[in-house]
């Protein structure tokens, strides 16, 4: 791509571009609909797609919603959203017509815009990143006003100038998009490669691994996986007991978490000190390495009301309220004031029991299978404290534990820098077709040579 002199295109905004109406085409599609395509937000696409999957019956969203038709480009109002990129040229509608959430703008073109241009108009970084800057309401609620929609100004191209322009970004970002699309498929795999080997490993000790197929890491290409995952599942608890007995299986020795570790020992009272400074870990703040991000700081008569328990060095954390995030990390050095969420349950382990070894007992496969059967509800799955400290984990003796952690650092880390540098090259590719929009819609490619 090289860049040229931008062409003498007529400006113009967005408001006399797209029409205000409803055409007697547009009402008749209208008024023949019974059954009509219904947009949520999380079914918008931050990369132009759409799911037109769910319908109702047109009486039931008339009123209340966002009425679009097919030609129509959607453009989410709130915060995220907006800056996540999610909006798209809408296509594929059940009747040619369809309704969506309200924090939708829909821009309808005229024929003097060609949509599927419209469409990465709105998808460049200066529409994206002038509309960031003029949002306005409280935090977590900001919208991008209509005004800045309506006024945004457009250099308008001849309208085969236009065409040829979406028909290289379509051929553009569609390969883009597969080759993110690989690259998340890789860490989908790393990912599942990085539990069973945590399975293998725990359950069946160092040997286990190296003999074990799936966990054979041979050569791993970033266009190319060549080993098999998801061979071990369903390994090293056929034989576990129930009620309080122990029992063996691929060399682990099984108890309950409940001996091995106390839970939950030290909160903060209603006693406490209003005016001491905390630092506060909450489920959003651990990712699904295990790393505690950047976390907050609050006087305590500031701080959430969940902001309750006490943390030592060795404990390991693992969230007991949206189970399903699997938010588990281990505490290494804390400050003296850090503080943790009661949406944590604090596992802290006795002697025998490892502090390294047991951050890995607790994302075992089978562990955190256990935590969601024991969960209760359906948006907010939690588990309470006793049924957790009932789940068995698998122990070895403690010089064992010691060389399983070690080992699993050393592997954890081989998968966790490849995770991070196909990571990178994400951020990369969509950098690079965020880039390739902007330019392309400002007339900064010279198409017959990027052809």
């Amino acid at each position: 791509m090289k860049g040229v002199s931008k062409h003498a295109w007529p400006v113009k905004r967005l408001r006399f571009l797209t029409q205000q109406g409803i055409s007697d085409k547009r009402q008749k599609i209208l008024a023949d609909a019974t059954r009509v395509t219904f947009l949520p937000m999380e079914n918008i696409g931050e990369q132009g797609e759409i799911d037109c999957s769910i319908t109702r019956d047109i009486e039931d969203v008339r009123n209340g919603y966002t009425q679009f038709f097919d030609g129509d480009v959607l453009v989410a109002k709130i915060t995220p959203c907006f800056e996540n990129g999610k909006g798209a040229l809408v296509r594929g509608t059940l009747s040619g017509v369809g309704f969506g959430t309200t924090e939708l703008y829909v821009l309808a073109p005229t024929d003097e815009i060609d949509a599927r241009f419209l469409y990465y108009v709105t998808a460049s970084n200066s529409f994206r990143g002038l509309g960031e800057a003029s949002m306005f309401g409280s935090a977590g609620q900001k919208r991008v006003p209509e005004d800045f929609v309506r006024d945004y100004r457009v250099p308008i191209p001849p309208s085969p100038r236009q065409r040829a322009i979406a028909d290289y970004l379509d051929h553009e970002t569609v390969r883009l998009d597969r080759l993110v699309t690989a690259k998340e498929r890789m860490l989908e795999l790393l990912a599942e490669r990085r539990q069973v080997l945590i399975a293998t490993v725990v359950a069946g000790g160092i040997d286990s691994a190296e003999r074990s197929e799936s966990t054979t890491l041979g050569v791993f290409h970033e266009e190319r996986i060549r080993y098999e995952v998801g061979t071990n599942r369903g390994r090293g608890r056929e034989s576990i007991a129930g009620g309080d007995g122990m029992s063996t299986a691929n060399s682990a020795t099984y108890c309950k978490l409940k001996y091995m570790a106390s839970i939950n020992d030290e909160v903060l009272g209603e006693e406490t000190d209003q005016d001491i400074d905390i630092l506060y870990v909450d489920i959003g703040n651990i990712d699904s390495s295990g790393r505690i991000g950047e976390i907050s700081e609050y006087r305590f008569e500031d701080a959430p009301s969940r902001a309750r328990r006490r943390v030592r060095d060795g404990d390991v954390i693992i969230s007991t309220v949206r189970t399903y995030l699997q938010a588990i990390a281990q505490i290494q050095n804390p400050p003296e004031n850090m503080i943790v969420s009661t949406g944590f349950a604090v596992v802290r382990p006795l002697s025998g029991f490892d502090a390294n070894y047991c951050k890995y007992v607790l994302r075992e496969r089978e562990f955190l299978s256990e935590v969601e059967k024991r969960s209760v509800g359906v948006n907010y799955p939690a588990i309470n404290a006793v049924d957790l400290a009932n789940i068995p984990v698998p122990t070895h003796p403690l010089d064992q534990q010691r060389a399983i952690a070690d080992y699993l650092d050393r592997e954890t880390a081989r998968l966790d820098a490849l995770a991070t540098g196909i990571e990178d090259t994400i951020s990369l590719l969509r950098e690079r077709r965020a880039a390739l929009i902007a330019a392309a819609v400002a007339g900064r490619i010279d198409l017959d040579r990027a052809a």
